[in-house]
């Protein structure tokens, strides 16, 4: 096939600062949870060995992680014990000096070595806790390369499976939703899912272990000085809803503003011509000034909401700070635990904080991410196409006959919009297709290539029911050239070879020649090496036009359905055009969808349709003739076009 509209697809979404955290925007979340979380974790189950290996890698790497704090207080200990012996002796010296004890106490005193302190035992303590700490390093980095792997296994197979349904969905999926919505469930909600199996599931395992484990080795300290920790996350909590709930409000107006900012800005870019030639400038800037002082209203209560959390936070947890170290000093001077044990408790608060604050933070992303999930397996849950036949029928040397046999077509159930439509075309004859918008026209190509099936009736290429034939054998006898071109990033010739694989450089100059595409080829700076952008704005669109035909022309097809493809263009092209339609034609079935009833005078057939159904057929000259809803249509054409120029005379 050459020809295929292009449609543009709307960029997707850019994503917030924040993918689900508990001062971002409102996480949404999956209609069926559990269900979808089932399904998800099922694509999980073909790498179970590698999950359990980085779930043990996770604890080995945290309890390392974890014993630091517990060490490094024996080392403080050990320093303070020297640090107070030492103290303590030169206490004791002056002491004897200012009470003026005996000369010999005073030379027993000063002959004593000075305590030093274990500068060794702090030595090996330093030892010890580079190697746990590079043991945890090495544990979390080969958690990270198995993770890695698990998520982009997990993704890949869920990428293969959408892009395999996408190819078995029927074309009624595909019309009934935007580019940009399927797109986005392909990329953005398999990045979502991705990236939180790559990130989040280890960082989940992580935050948990290490909660787990520092309330253990807090407790080992001091059960009390743990309480007082414990008491301080309620607080913590409340403090974080209450400002989340406000904030979330704020989050919700500042997206909502920033939608119709963007919608606003890309309204007046793509039309900024429509709005210089109306002078509707000062408008444009007074809504956009309006649009924008929302924005900021809405973003400075967001952002300031969201910004006093961490100091709340910072000032309870340093409360909780205070009161352990007070405490903990007296427990100290009751020798019921070291002073390095202290050190080690603070840290251990420190660890234990964070990673609850992450797992709330996870949870929400698990929530998005599920939602994401949901999407996807709605795209495998669809109903596919109705499936080849395993003995399909093979049409060797097409000839291009199509018969339409008592066909009955609608697109929704109970709505029949195609009632008994009956065709006998035969080879090489031209069949022109009119009839106001919505009559059905293109209810006929998609019927013909099979991209809907028909409720009743049959139809035959050469005899052979379409439904008997495999779609991809059916669709390599047609060639399309639409009204809107489609033409992908790549070289002009890659362009025309699209037309048929293997295609020789011959091939591909031949059939440019019979669609007069080589001369302006010829001319451009690089010919046929000329690399066209992404909407091919860097020829004309009858330039375009005539690359689409070469394209079918190079296909070869024994049927042609043709959308007519001369308007916006100037005379000297539409003439080129109708010369390389012509020789596209020749020889072959062709279905021409006309607008202008002036291009079809010649047509073999013409079918004229009205809400689905077939209500005159014949030549121009029999429709004519019966003076009916043809005659009426090509006499308001031509008499319009009568009246104007003898008004323009």
């Amino acid at each position: 096939m050459s020809g295929e509209q292009k449609t543009r697809t709307p960029a997707a979404r850019p994503r917030g600062p924040m993918r689900g955290g508990m001062m971002g925007r409102p996480v949404e979340k999956a209609k069926d949870f559990k269900g979808t979380l089932k399904r998800l974790i099922d694509y999980l189950k073909p790498q179970k060995f590698r999950f359990m290996a980085v779930f043990l890698l996770s604890i080995v790497s945290t309890v390392f992680s974890i014993v630091g704090p517990k060490i490094m207080g024996k080392a403080t200990t050990k320093l303070g014990d020297g640090i107070l012996a030492k103290y303590i002796h030169y206490l004791q010296l002056e002491y004897a000096v200012q009470k003026k004890l005996p000369a010999a106490i005073i030379s027993k005193l000063q002959l004593q070595p000075v305590p030093r302190i274990d500068f060794s035992y702090i030595g090996h303590i330093m030892l010890l806790l580079v190697g746990l700490y590079i043991m945890s390093a090495l544990f979390s980095y080969v958690m990270s390369y198995i993770m890695a792997g698990v998520s982009q296994r997990t993704v890949y197979q869920m990428r293969n499976d959408v892009k395999d349904k996408l190819d078995r969905l029927p074309l009624k999926y595909f019309d009934a939703r935007t580019h940009g919505e399927i797109l986005s469930r392909v990329t953005n909600d398999m990045d979502n899912i991705a990236t939180t199996l790559q990130q989040s599931l280890t960082q989940l395992i992580t935050s948990l272990v290490t909660v787990i484990g520092v309330l253990v080795m807090m407790l080992s300290i001091s059960p009390v000085m743990t309480l007082i920790a414990v008491v301080t996350l309620p607080v913590c909590a409340a403090i974080t809803s209450s400002i989340a709930k406000k904030s979330q409000k704020y989050f919700a107006d500042q997206q909502k503003t920033l939608g119709q900012l963007n919608g606003h800005v890309e309204e007046m870019y793509t039309g900024h011509k429509i709005v210089k030639a109306f002078g509707c400038e000062e408008d444009s800037i007074k809504q956009f000034e309006e649009i924008n002082r929302n924005l900021y209203n809405a973003g400075w209560k967001a952002q300031f909401m969201s910004g006093i959390i961490f100091p709340a936070l910072n000032f309870v947890n340093n409360a909780g700070y205070v009161l352990v170290c007070v405490v903990g000093g007296l427990m100290v001077a009751k020798n019921k635990i070291e002073i390095g044990d202290i050190q080690a408790f603070i840290q251990y608060i420190r660890q234990f904080t964070m990673p609850i604050v992450q797992t709330a933070n996870i949870a929400n992303v698990i929530q998005s991410t599920v939602a994401s999930a949901e999407r996807v397996f709605e795209i495998l849950d669809e109903a596919e196409e109705v499936p080849d036949k395993e003995n399909a029928a093979v049409v060797k040397s097409p000839k291009g006959e199509v018969t339409f046999d008592h066909v009955k077509f609608g697109y929704k159930e109970g709505v029949t919009l195609i009632e008994d439509m009956n065709i006998d075309v035969k080879q090489g004859q031209t069949i022109a297709i009119v009839g106001p918008t919505g009559a059905g026209k293109t209810t006929l190509v998609n019927l013909l290539m099979r991209f809907y099936e028909v409720k009743g009736g049959e139809i035959r290429v050469d005899g052979v029911d379409i439904r008997d034939m495999r779609r991809g054998d059916l669709r390599t006898m047609f060639g399309m050239v639409l009204q809107d071109t489609w033409l992908f990033n790549g070289s002009i010739r890659d362009n025309i070879a699209y037309g048929r694989e293997g295609a020789t450089e011959e091939d591909i100059i031949r059939a440019a020649k019979a669609a007069h595409a080589d001369h302006f080829i010829r001319t451009l700076p690089e010919g046929y090496n000329t690399v066209l952008n992404e909407e091919a704005s860097n020829i004309s669109q009858g330039q375009k036009q005539l690359l689409t035909i070469a394209r079918a022309i190079l296909a070869d097809p024994s049927i042609l359905i043709l959308d007519e493809a001369t308007s916006n263009v100037d005379t000297r092209t539409e003439v080129l055009i109708q010369k390389a339609m012509a020789n596209l034609m020749k020889g072959r079935t062709s279905f021409v969808i006309a607008h202008r009833l002036s291009t079809i005078r010649d047509a073999d057939l013409i079918l004229v349709m009205n809400h689905g159904s077939i209500i005159e057929q014949g030549s121009h000259s029999e429709l004519l003739a019966k003076g009916g809803f043809y005659a009426d249509l090509y006499n308001s054409q031509f008499t319009g076009a009568n009246l104007e120029n003898e008004a323009v005379g």
